[in-house]
């Protein structure tokens, strides 16, 4: 067995691993460049952080780091099997141990988890530190080495005990940011089926990002187009009205000011023109020109799109049958009862029973207060 003596942390050190804690939730895998680090320091053949267990149907959210990459040759995977044996899920939360110290060497040893899971990936020692944050979120942080190494010393335990509140914290953050990005996907998603085109500029007014919508406009290229980041309008004056009302939403959010803009612009192809309405990105830091912000956020209508409503929560909502909410779509849409029948190649007195059906399950008792009801219902949300 080789012993192992680490020199004492050195600030400079223990400063960069604290540094890498909270660059972690920022990474691509998260803590990855942590992990690694502090393998190399402990010269464990393996760390994994535990962010979420594995449950029935759900994978665990599992990062590893080792002197052979991400995983293990012919690792099997932290299933719910072995997650089910493993003896360190019961041990108090902060507790930083050893299996050694706390079950015994030969307790240890005869145990499943190792002989089954650990013992063939030539894993003898492990260093274990459970944690609960402040959030309430159950993670662990473990830390192995093989049958030819020493256990972890008391100065590694004090090293990990250090690091344990900041990995904490750090995890805290994560699972914060993770919500807020789960929120922003749930909004974009919804403005998507509204057909809200949505564009986010920077401080230059240059196009950061957009949605799907936004981007389906461009692409037509019907009245607004993207150049090179440049929104650009159709026609000459409108693109100069378009600049300038950037110019002002830019001006409006250096003073700390909410105030909008709005404009039309007109299409070459004749359809109505395209609604535009712009509002400052509240400035809440300074950063170095460098650094690209969100600064102004542009919304666009299609007078002409319709929210994209669920057939299946439109037909649920107000209990329609297959057909009663086919009919139903056609008039969200805007279409005749002419239209209506040709496009679904039925009669028109077919249409005209299928559509009173509609206004009364939906208790409309005109054309218009049946397509606000619709357009304003829930299915547009789904």
């Amino acid at each position: 067995m080789t012993a192992h003596h680490p020199a004492p942390i050195a600030t400079d050190a223990l400063s960069a691993l604290l540094a890498l804690v909270y660059q972690g939730p920022l990474e691509s895998t998260p803590w990855g460049s942590f992990l690694e680090q502090l393998r190399q320091r402990l010269d464990a053949s393996f760390i994994t952080l535990v962010l979420r267990n594995p449950e029935h149907e759900r994978p665990g959210l599992i990062v590893n780091a080792s002197s052979h990459g991400p995983l293990l040759p012919g690792e099997p995977s932290y299933s719910e099997y072995y997650y089910s044996i493993c003896p360190f899920l019961d041990w108090p939360a902060n507790q930083v141990a050893t299996a050694d110290q706390v079950m015994g060497s030969a307790l240890w040893l005869a145990h499943d988890f190792y002989r089954n899971y650990l013992q063939p990936l030539d894993l003898r020692h492990v260093l274990v530190a459970n944690m609960v944050t402040n959030a309430g979120m159950h993670c662990a942080l473990f830390a192995s080495r093989g049958h030819t190494g020493a256990d972890f010393d008391a100065g590694e335990v004090a090293l990990v005990r250090l690091l344990q509140p900041h990995v904490q914290q750090a995890v805290d953050l994560h699972s914060a940011v993770d919500q807020l990005d789960s929120e922003r996907q749930l909004y974009a998603a919804t403005i998507d089926r509204l057909m809200v085109g949505t564009v986010i500029l920077d401080e230059n007014g240059r196009k950061l990002r957009c949605n799907r919508a936004a981007q389906r406009l461009f692409d037509e290229g019907d009245g607004l187009v993207c150049r090179q980041e440049k929104l650009c309008a159709y026609l000459n004056h409108e693109n100069r009205a378009l600049q300038q009302a950037v110019q002002a939403v830019l001006r409006q959010r250096q003073r700390g000011l909410d105030e909008l803009e709005v404009l039309t612009l007109s299409r070459p192809s004749g359809q109505m023109p395209l609604n535009l309405l712009l509002r400052p990105i509240p400035l809440n830091y300074q950063a170095g020109k460098a650094t690209r912000r969100p600064a102004v956020a542009l919304f666009i209508r299609d007078p002409a799109d319709s929210p994209q409503a669920s057939r299946h929560l439109l037909r649920s909502l107000f209990q329609l049958t297959p057909m009663e909410t086919e009919v139903a779509m056609l008039v969200m849409d805007g279409h005749t009862l002419d239209e209506t029948a040709d496009l679904l190649h039925v009669s028109r007195n077919t249409v005209r029973a299928h559509l009173r059906g509609v206004f009364a399950k939906t208790g409309a008792t005109r054309q218009a207060q049946l397509v606000k009801t619709l357009l304003n219902s829930v299915a547009s949300l789904g």
